[in-house]
């Protein structure tokens, strides 16, 4: 089947398009890229998508017109990256679309309550003619998950070593890792859960620092030019997050702008520079993934594999190689995959296993009661002819 994935991360800096070839069954998958891009958000989408994400801004009225205008934009990324790879929507399947998280409700004792993600599939559907699946992590949450990370799903299906554990680590807006054992290791189970910060408070941190000339660090070029306050990043480590048991998820509610802003005047009430805040902020992200780790890998990780933006950050990346001197650190593309559309990939292959009926959760990876078949279905102006040529052959 030739589908689509979609998805927009906590950066809320664009969309991530990825059309994939995918064949086979559990756990016999054959997955092809065939093409994948990022629609960048235009500055007021963005903005507004940021203003939803906060209850100090966010309003009903603005948040309803916002879902319909999402849904236009994941449209048109969706028919962008079929016209960049000269494939025509009647020839794709499916559209996988995970929207833009304005909210992922997290009570006090860890558990994942409720979760808004925005992107009105019907406008998908119609705009492309093609069968939708969307809302993936409610199903999850609805089973006793965190509907979080659904990536590792992904990781547990391709990214397991023959002999050795591995760490499976995407550092976007918030950042994840998923533990898998060898594939030689029938005994041990998965573990996947956020870490922490990905590159939410360092945009954060920038477009403050800049006053919005920046969105985010360019090749860690601002804190590249600072030097990292060990005493502050201590205590910036006693935060409650780290230290919670797995299964766990976080988000914007809590690494938000507001944080960022606090950080930012408590990096200068420190007398530290500009520089100094953000190389602070850009080593607390690798310090936490290490400090997760540390705390809570199920056996000592031979490998890291990063996928998402952080790992473009070079300054970041070297701060992780610091943390973690007996590990070594790979990129997605050493593996032969796209860093950047990973997670595009994924809601490929989360719609393309909803449709054919089967759970692509695993109850150690999210916290569920049980695996569970994700996501909502819109039918396409293909629906018909799919559920015949897939269902009734």
């Amino acid at each position: 089947m030739l589908v689509v994935g979609l998805i927009s991360g906590t950066s809320a800096d664009g969309i991530d398009a990825a059309l994939c070839e995918l064949t086979g069954a559990p756990p016999q998958f054959a997955v092809r890229l065939v093409h994948s891009l990022t629609n960048p958000y235009a500055p007021a989408l963005r903005e507004r998508v940021l203003a939803a994400s906060s209850p100090r801004t966010g309003r009903v009225d603005a948040v309803c017109q916002l879902n319909f205008d999402l849904g236009a934009a994941f449209a048109d990324a969706a028919l962008a990256v079929m016209r960049a790879a000269g494939v025509s929507p009647a020839d794709v399947d499916l559209i996988g679309s995970h929207g833009q998280t304005v909210w992922h409700m997290v009570q006090p004792d860890g558990r994942a309550a409720a979760t808004l993600q925005l992107g009105e599939p019907a406008l998908i559907a119609e705009r492309t003619g093609i069968t939708t699946v969307s809302g993936f992590r409610a199903r999850d949450i609805a089973a006793g998950g965190q509907g979080a990370p659904l990536a590792s799903y992904l990781d547990w299906a391709l990214l397991r070593h023959p002999n050795r554990w591995r760490a499976a680590q995407n550092i976007g807006g918030i950042s994840n890792v998923t533990f898998l054992p060898p594939l030689g290791d029938s005994h041990s189970a998965p573990l996947a859960f956020d870490t922490g910060p990905g590159n939410a408070l360092l945009d954060s941190a920038i477009s403050l620092l800049t006053d919005g000339a920046q969105t985010y660090d360019h090749d860690g070029a601002l804190a590249a030019a600072g030097q990292v306050d060990t005493s502050w990043l201590g205590q910036l480590l006693t935060n409650p997050y780290y230290a919670m048991q797995p299964p766990k998820s976080t988000g914007r509610e809590l690494f938000s702008a507001a944080m960022a802003a606090e950080l930012v005047a408590e990096g200068f009430a420190r007398g530290l520079t500009s520089a100094d805040i953000l190389a602070t902020l850009t080593a607390l992200t690798a310090a936490t993934i290490a400090d997760a780790y540390a705390r809570f890998a199920p056996a000592p990780i031979a490998e890291v594999v990063v996928s998402g933006g952080g790992r473009s950050n070079p300054i970041l990346m070297a701060h992780l190689r610091e943390y973690l001197p007996n590990t070594a650190v790979l990129t997605l593309e050493e593996l032969g995959l796209s860093g950047d559309h990973k997670e595009a990939l994924v809601f490929a292959l989360l719609a393309y296993e909803t449709w054919h009926n089967r759970p692509s959760t695993h109850p150690a990876l999210t916290g569920a009661r049980h695996a569970s078949v994700l996501g909502h279905i819109t039918p396409g102006n293909n629906y018909a002819a799919l559920l015949r040529r897939t269902w009734c052959a």
